[in-house]
């Protein structure tokens, strides 16, 4: 269950801690960085900016963290032994190919909005460095076990599109909702701007949409004063002037005078808030979407592509959340599987229903699968399952995919792929295609030397249905 952070008020009303928290400036007590930083960061600072390749599209992505069994989902081996193919019964959809199971009904109802990779694959079975490979599209520098999310990592995919393609308008590249990948000492990499620095992070909102009194009182000022109206500019001045000083080693600090006005003009505009205020959705709506934390924060992304954002990552539950090493099965049936299914398959209705499907790719993945065989790691613990990197599966949909496909053919027993193999760097590389940015572009990193930002390959089956 997500805890409530606890609140801390300022004069003004601001509460940084529990609502707003982006990357690490933001964890210092800042959510501005990113915000402010538009209009100084130029494109005159830049190696290259990266040309746009197309139209840009929205992407949004749904990460389940801990990473599923892609036997237990979208890769199901009924005709295998019993210790491989576990407890779940396939469901047959109208795509010829595509089992997907039993608890996931309302996914495979709606098979033909969507493709299916069966053969993503990399070699990393640990959670941070395999998490930093699927959310950047790249190796982590210097990868070694649990290591930890440092500014030496890969850009996020909306860090690197921030970078490039700067915006002026007052909307982030990016919101990550509704959970901080974070557990004790581990802080998972891969959530920000790694060395492209904190102007460049994503938002980190921490809270859970599916709370009755969910809201950003740090884009709203304080309850009862209205976002368009803001008339206390003096009191935020000098709140964000305060802030400011507990900044001075930042390089975003140096900048945040200038950008001041642009804080106002933001808070004027209320475009973000309103995408926020999940309480003016209907009721019907929120109740298809599922009442909690998976639906909601689904609908929290539809509802920020909506309003421009063109990266929302939503992390389906606390960090690990899908890691599933014992009670795999029960876990799975009781309490993820359900209201993923409800949650996606809202989503995906809504997107087609209002034409933003064309606009908007949408990724479900973990970042690895789990292991073939099934384990029971005491005598009296539930089966589970570990590990798998060498082969796992990822939903795509929208933005031109061609829906009602099965990429990929894994082994007999899930353990390897039998067809092409497609690793984290083509899925990034699919990704900035998505976003109108050039994989081939540089950036440079802390050192300033200029560096490729993908060296992935489009995953053109996608869109073509050929998969060669």
């Amino acid at each position: 269950m997500l805890q409530t952070p606890t609140s801390h008020r300022h004069g003004i009303g601001i509460n940084r801690r529990e609502l707003l928290q982006v990357g690490y400036s933001g964890l210092m007590g800042i959510g501005l960085s990113s915000l402010l930083a538009r209009r100084a960061l130029s494109a005159e600072n830049r190696a290259t900016t990266g040309r746009v390749v197309h139209k840009p599209k929205s992407v949004i992505l749904i990460f389940l963290t801990g990473a599923p069994s892609h036997l237990d989902t979208f890769d199901l081996k009924p005709d295998a032994p019993v210790e491989i193919r576990g407890e779940f019964q396939p469901i047959t959809c109208r795509v010829p190919g595509l089992l997907v199971c039993e608890h996931l009904p309302r996914l495979a109802a709606r098979a033909d909005k969507y493709a299916v990779i069966r053969t993503l694959s990399h070699r990393d079975n640990n959670h941070l460095m395999s998490t930093h490979h699927l959310l950047t599209g790249h190796l982590q520098p210097g990868a070694f076990f649990d290591k930890v999310a440092s500014r030496d990592d890969w850009p996020s995919y909306s860090s690197a599109l921030d970078y490039l393609q700067p915006r002026s308008d007052g909307l982030p590249s990016g919101v990550n909702v509704p959970t901080f990948l974070r557990e004790g000492s581990l802080t998972w990499p891969g959530q920000h701007a790694g060395f492209l620095g904190p102007s460049h992070d994503p938002w980190q909102i921490t809270r859970d949409p599916n709370l009755a009194d969910f809201g950003l009182d740090s884009l709203r000022p304080a309850p009862g004063i209205d976002v368009t109206r803001l008339s206390d500019r003096r009191s935020l001045l000098a709140e964000v002037d305060r802030q400011q000083a507990q900044l001075a080693g930042l390089a975003a600090a140096r900048r945040l005078t200038d950008q001041q006005q642009l804080a106002f003009s933001i808070l004027d505009s209320g475009r973000i808030a309103r995408a926020f205020a999940m309480d003016q959705e209907p009721a019907a709506v929120r109740e298809r979407y599922g009442r909690h934390s998976f639906g909601q924060s689904l609908l929290l992304a539809r509802r920020l592509v909506e309003v421009g954002v063109p990266v929302v990552q939503a992390n389906m539950g606390r960090v690990q959340n899908w890691d599933t090493h014992g009670d795999n099965f029960d876990r799975l049936r009781n309490s993820l599987l359900p209201p993923l299914d409800q949650g996606v398959a809202a989503l995906l209705d809504d997107l087609e229903s209002s034409g933003l499907i064309d606009e908007t790719l949408i990724v479900l993945l973990g970042e690895f699968g789990r292991t073939p065989k099934i384990s029971i790691q005491r005598p009296a613990s539930s089966p589970g399952r570990d590990h798998w990197g060498r082969c796992f599966f990822g939903l795509f949909a929208g933005a031109g995919v061609r829906g009602g496909q099965v990429i990929g053919r894994s082994d007999p027993i899930g353990a390897y792929p039998a067809t092409t193999p497609y690793s984290p760097d083509d899925v990034g590389a699919t990704l900035y295609h998505a976003l109108g940015v050039n994989g081939d572009a540089e950036v440079q990193d802390r050192q300033g030397r200029p560096v490729r930002l993908n060296g992935g390959e489009v995953i053109q089956a996608l869109y073509t249905g050929r998969t060669g």
